[in-house]
């Protein structure tokens, strides 16, 4: 049974508006904290293994995009209509093309990716291999755990860098996601790969994501957020092969004749793409401890919208049919509506941080499409000390769950579950 029904009333009662600054346009727009009830209705999740607590709050880091985007609470702009109920544990709804963040649910919590891991692969190797180059697939490649998500390649096997990257994206194969990294890798192989993701990450402005696998398989030490997930899936659709990989519906796995395997046809996992109209992909992904985790995208009257989402429970929806919830929330919403945004690449990396202050420079107003915060004080910080208190107090029952669960890996690669795609 919940608790927090006191917490609920006495902050409902000494709660005075709050505004912050994304900044549309270079116009100030004010956005709502919605702090009165739990904004995204969590189901527990089965009982699994002691999770080990996520990395600390890093204040900088949780206000990247805009100091709004700094809350495990709703943010939605001030005239919006209500998002739908979903069970992720946090989300975000952001604009492919302007860097719009329209809204969310605890945009900077730690979660676990799963399988949209294998979108931080895509956007670190894409443009380090050559699509038609033919590799050989080997013994480390298929070292996955037994019954994860995987396309069938074979040892030995010859195939095209781009069947490879299908196989990826389509089926979420495993074993792909290791050839692709072990390839871009460098002389470290695989390892090089993963320390390349880890690279583009922080690149990207993703400051609370740090890969352990390619894949996404569980790893010690292995986290995301739902932001980082819209700026890694924004770097992906930003490259046209990659649009063109994730809107495939099917795609055929050649034949391996020295190796005696026959060839077999293999058909996209994203749902999203045949249920919702101007789908452009996405990506799917589950493990015991990560829950359902999902990223779409779609294109509606000349707008791109994403989706991003962490620590969804399957009940009444699958993780895509909350993806297509949000999505149709997002594109009823005003053009000009945001409440914060995507950071630029390497934007961060370009804006030192202000003197004797933690929080990034670029947490505060700056544009939509980049550039230096502008100076002055943030709107909102003449909330009573009261109110403070009062979150505070009620932020710790509300999270409770949402902390533990959105952990990170326990160690030992014993200990890790196995990789089941999202399918009717």
């Amino acid at each position: 049974m919940r608790t927090w029904g006191s917490f609920v009333a006495l902050a409902a009662a000494l709660l005075v508006p709050v505004s912050a600054t994304p900044a549309v346009a270079g116009v100030r727009v004010p956005v709502r904290r919605l702090p009165a009830a739990p904004p995204c209705p969590n189901v527990p999740p089965p009982a699994t293994r002691p999770p080990q607590p996520p990395p600390a709050p890093d204040p900088a880091a949780r206000a990247v995009g805009g100091a709004a985007l700094d809350t495990a609470g709703l943010i939605v702009p001030p005239a919006s209509t209500v998002p739908p109920a979903v069970t992720a544990t946090s989300w975000v709804v952001a604009d492919l093309d302007s860097g719009a963040v329209l809204g969310g649910c605890g945009p900077h919590e730690y979660g676990v990716p799963a399988s949209v891991q294998k979108l931080l692969l895509a956007a670190t190797m894409l443009p380090r291999l050559d699509p038609n180059r033919e590799v050989t697939v080997t013994a480390g490649d298929l070292a996955v755990e037994p019954g994860s998500s995987a396309v069938g390649l074979v040892e030995g096997g010859r195939y095209r860098i781009e069947t490879i990257w299908l196989g990826l994206l389509l089926r979420s194969g495993n074993e792909a996601a290791n050839a692709l990294a072990r390839l871009g890798g460098g002389p470290d192989g695989l390892a090089g790969g993963v320390r390349a993701m880890n690279e583009e990450a922080h690149r990207l402005g993703a400051r609370q994501t740090h890969a352990v696998t390619p894949s996404g398989l569980d790893g010690p030490g292995q986290f995301t957020s739902a932001y980082d997930l819209a700026l890694i899936a924004r770097a992906c659709f930003a490259d046209p092969a990659f649009r063109r990989y994730a809107a495939t519906r099917s795609t055929q796995i050649p034949a391996q004749p020295a190796r005696r395997a026959k060839g077999f046809a293999i058909s996209n996992d994203n749902v999203l793409l045949d249920r919702y109209p101007g789908a452009i992909g996405g990506k799917t992904g589950f493990t015991d401890l990560a829950r359902h985790t999902y990223v779409g995208a779609a294109e509606r009257g000349g707008r791109r919208l994403v989706v991003t989402l962490l620590g969804a429970e399957v009940t009444t929806q699958r993780g895509w049919q909350q993806g297509a919830a949000l999505l149709d929330w997002g594109f009823a919403q005003p053009r000009d509506a945001a409440v914060g945004r995507l950071v630029e690449p390497g934007e961060l990396d370009r804006s030192a941080p202000p003197a004797g202050g933690a929080a990034s420079a670029l947490a505060g107003h700056a544009g939509l499409r980049g550039g230096a915060a502008a100076p002055g004080p943030r709107p909102g910080t003449g909330v009573t000390v009261a109110v403070g208190a009062v979150l505070t107090a009620g932020g710790a029952l509300l999270l409770a769950r949402r902390r533990r669960h959105a952990a990170a890996m326990s160690t030992g690669s014993a200990l890790r579950e196995p990789e089941i795609p999202e399918q009717d």
